[in-house]
């Protein structure tokens, strides 16, 4: 009988490995920004920073893909902020070009006008921006679009960590089920790897009905009260997205009775002798299980590449399948060296040809992932410059390097795997056990009459079964360095799955350079930092200031503003503020006060840049009640 308790020693490695796993995602999640836009806006009419001399009736965007927009997102607001805007958004997209346009009032006055607008890319992932123009001449305009940018806040770290567990929880339950079928059909027996698989399912079936909840509002409001709002899920549901995740619960109920039959008549099968004639039905019934897992893991991982980056872009026709047959392999390497992890720490009858099968089943497995990554990398990226020069392009080279380091700890596991000695006899297992009772004093047949004795016996004879069965377990060095770097491998595909997840929010390459190409002025990015010394001429007033604003161009943008003392460290000013000023133009000063975030570090998303020009930034810092001053430095932004 298998124990399912594992000795105090062996839970750390496993609560290492979970710390790890927890530790990883909120780092990359909380880290990450928002998801990048995977449709970008290739231009405007009336275009961005542009002045017109009449007043044009609509307002039309452009972008690299189609987008879904609702009749909110896409809003025209004039310089006091008052919308005039009117109708629905029209999609007018013809051939290769993806427009949409939405009418003005008529008779709009002169000054600048804000476009600002949030839509969903064909690959579901939201998208936002603003930018401005002008009727007449330029103005003053107080419109600030703070929390425009989609797919952040507490709903988008929500969003994410359900998309991450989505993925994790895929990849064990498929990959461990996966593990029992193929590499140690005894394991159906074994309750670690049974928890584990039906974890899985749990965790995947909790993370799809978070994501069909959360969805809304994530790509609309980014509001946590609109989380419950049923008319925003009823939208959901009629999205593509929508659609492909109620597919998974459908799909994951066949997967639920699939689990059923592999832990229930397939292991009893195993633990029962075998009878004659019963041979072959247990040949058919492990083929149905073969099959029906592969069909039901296949249509799951289809979910995923139905709504993402495979179903948009080129090829999507072949791009769908080589993602499921990529995901597919993913679940089969990670999920299976994940159940294997299980199953050296926490089963002590482990075979090692179960071991030395997996080890082949990793082997195709990563041939699979080589071959389809190496399709998606082409599709993805498009080219060398793209790959050293986006975002997408450097988590891939991170994600190559990681895959990299897994296959040399793989090569070492092989060689453990390779000098594995086979598991402990039955027999010897039932003699250790009548051994260490003997040794406790419970006899065949002696067993005390007092309830709590026999209970304290019963106790310390598990205790000490156990340690023995430890004991054998690790005099095997094949074995014991099995774990190790087994151990090791799973802690680097935590992080390979981290970075593989927040690669499906992140822009493709291919996509960046094609939105540079079309709209240089509109897509280029060029940061803003500069530092400027100060002294309010009172005490403790010398130090630094250092402005920091993302992307750096026209429409809105990121600030923040680090202050220092001499010495370096950080200095917690009472006050400061900021201010943009075009002389030329006769547009400013266009006042920021940034949140405190801490000590020294200040912040305020959605800062509008009109027009592109040489711009005048003044900065404001105060260092007592009395002391104060304003130091200025212009930069050309735009």
């Amino acid at each position: 009988m298998l124990s399912t308790t594992a000795p105090r020693a062996v839970r750390g490695p496993l609560v290492q490995f979970l710390l790890l796993f927890v530790a990883v995602t909120g780092a990359l999640l909380a880290g990450a920004a928002p998801a990048s836009a995977h449709a970008a806006l290739t231009g405007a009419d009336p275009a961005q920073g542009s002045v017109v001399q009449q007043a044009p009736e609509k307002v039309t965007l452009h972008f690299s893909e189609k987008v879904a927009m609702s009749g909110d997102s896409l809003r025209v607001l004039d310089p006091k902020g008052k919308r005039v805007d009117t109708g629905e958004v029209k999609d007018v997209s013809s051939g290769k070009s993806a427009s949409y346009e939405k009418k003005l009032h008529a008779g709009l006055p002169d000054g600048t006008f804000t476009v600002a607008y949030k839509a969903v890319s064909a690959d579901s992932h939201p998208i936002s921006g603003a930018f401005s123009f002008s009727i007449g001449a330029p103005s003053d305009t107080t419109v600030q679009l703070s929390g425009q940018e989609a797919g952040g806040g507490a709903v988008g770290f929500l969003y994410g960590t359900a998309r991450y567990l989505s993925y994790a929880a895929f990849v064990v339950m498929a990959g461990g089920a996966a593990f029992v079928l193929i590499c140690w059909p005894k394991g159906a027996t074994a309750r670690p790897l049974q928890r584990l698989v039906a974890y899985g399912w749990v965790a995947l079936t909790a993370a799809t009905l978070a994501l069909l909840v959360l969805r809304g509002a994530y790509t609309d409001s980014g509001k946590l009260s609109d989380v419950l709002d049923m008319g925003k899920i009823s939208d959901v549901l009629q999205t593509k997205t929508g659609a492909a995740l109620v597919s998974r619960l459908l799909l994951l109920t066949a997967a639920a009775l699939f689990i059923a039959v592999l832990f229930g008549a397939y292991a009893k099968r195993e633990t029962d002798e075998a009878k004659p004639g019963e041979a072959a039905e247990k040949r058919d019934l492990t083929f149905g299980l073969a099959i029906g897992g592969t069909v039901v893991a296949a249509g799951i991982a289809s979910t995923w590449a139905l709504a993402e980056h495979a179903s948009t872009g080129i090829q999507p026709g072949i791009a769908m399948p080589v993602d499921v047959l990529h995901l597919l392999a993913v679940a089969a390497w990670l999920g299976g060296l994940t159940a294997l992890l299980v199953a050296l720490y926490r089963v002590p009858s482990l075979e090692a040809s179960a071991a030395r099968r997996f080890s082949s089943l990793a082997f195709w497995s990563v041939v699979a992932l080589a071959a389809t990554g190496l399709y998606q990398s082409w599709r993805q990226v498009g080219s060398w410059s793209a790959l050293t020069g986006t975002a997408y392009g450097q988590l891939l080279l991170v994600k190559i390097g990681l895959v990299a380091v897994l296959l040399g700890i793989g090569w070492i596991s092989r060689k453990w795997t390779a000098g594995l000695a086979e598991t402990m006899a039955p027999e010897a297992a039932t003699a250790t056990v009548v051994e260490q009772r003997s040794k406790v004093g419970v006899a065949a047949g002696k067993t005390p009459k007092n309830p709590k004795r026999a209970a304290q016996l019963a106790r310390q004879q598990a205790a000490v079964a156990a340690a023995r069965e430890k004991r054998i377990r690790d005099a095997d060095p094949g074995r014991a360095g099995l774990r190790r770097s087994v151990l090791a491998e799973a802690g680097v595909a935590v992080v390979l799955l981290a970075i593989t997840t927040v690669l499906t929010s992140t822009e493709p390459g291919r996509t960046v350079e094609e939105a540079e190409q079309s709209a240089p002025a509109a897509a280029v990015n060029q940061p803003l930092d500069l530092t400027m010394p100060f002294d309010t001429g009172g005490a403790d007033g010398k130090g630094k200031v250092r402005i920091d604003m993302t992307p750096g161009r026209t429409g809105a943008n990121e600030l923040h503003v680090w202050a220092y003392r001499p010495n370096g460290k950080a200095f917690d000013l009472p006050e400061v503020k900021v201010a943009f000023t075009l002389e030329a133009k006769d547009i400013g000063p266009l006042p920021v006060t940034p949140d405190r975030i801490v000590t020294g570090h200040w912040s305020s998303t959605g800062v509008q840049i009109p027009m592109g020009g040489e711009w005048e930034i003044a900065v404001t810092v105060r260092t007592s009640d009395i002391d104060q001053v304003t130091v200025r430095k212009n930069v050309k932004i735009g």
